[in-house]
């Protein structure tokens, strides 16, 4: 299981990589493994300014729907649009071509609530 140390992490198994004022957001090596094979992701709100834990998308697997959830509030920015062709990239690579959404972020003091990489493996390893 990938888990990258310099990315951030939330208990809804998402990752964050944070560059200034920017969070790249997708979900984890382990969700998407969890969820097995994704064959859509909807982002419906772009443009749109979302507080921390609110739903901005979903991800859809052959056997389930899972909700996406905000890890810190800002405005989304950007949808990886490579998804709507090739939602597969999800799988075969969570942290890299399968990234989700980009995020202004809007108040930096909730970065000190995001996991580590040791408090998510701990999380997953149960």
């Amino acid at each position: 299981m990938n888990t990258p140390s310099e990315l951030k992490y939330t208990k809804d198994h998402e990752w964050i990589k944070i560059e200034g004022d920017i969070a790249t957001i997708g979900i984890t090596d382990f969700a998407q493994s969890e969820l097995g094979d994704i064959v859509y992701v909807e982002v419906d709100t772009l443009d749109e300014t979302l507080e921390v834990e609110e739903v901005f998308g979903t991800v859809e697997a052959v056997k389930t729907v899972s909700d996406l959830f905000l890890p810190l509030s800002g405005e989304i920015i950007e949808f990886n649009e490579g998804l709507e062709d090739e939602p597969e990239k999800v799988n075969s690579d969570p942290y890299g071509d399968g990234w989700m959404i980009k995020l202004k972020i809007s108040d930096a003091s909730q970065i000190d609530d995001l996991l580590s990489a040791d408090d998510y493996k701990a999380l997953i390893s149960g």
